[in-house]
């Protein structure tokens, strides 16, 4: 939620000619990840882990989109490094919260 937050106080200040481009683009990749998350969180674990595969693919589009606006000149490094590196922390975190979910769906704990 925060990462969403912070895009989308940036992308405020983005051109008014990118509302319906990066802009959109990097907003909806934002919102997408806690948005799966949620959805997910309602799910069997096998869902759940899929829900989170798509999250995972929504910051990996945003990162490029970051990198995008910065090479255009729409945001200074400084910014794009700080959202990257929240994007590739938020990556880490679901990435191994993903894998053990699998885990535990491939070998499951039966209590007697």
């Amino acid at each position: 939620m925060d990462l969403a937050q912070e895009v989308y106080e940036i992308a405020e200040h983005l051109p008014k000619n990118e509302t319906y481009g990066l802009v959109s683009q990097m907003t909806r990749a934002a919102v997408s990840v806690p948005s799966n998350i949620a959805e997910g969180s309602g799910r069997t674990n096998k869902d759940f882990a899929h829900f989170l595969s798509i999250a995972l693919g929504s910051l990996f589009e945003l990162n490029t989109q970051i990198m995008l606006a910065e090479r255009i000149g729409y945001i200074d490094n400084s910014q794009s490094e700080n959202l990257q590196t929240k994007a590739n922390k938020l990556q880490m975190m679901i990435s191994g919260f993903k894998s053990r979910m699998e885990q535990d769906i491939d070998h499951p704990v039966i209590e007697l």
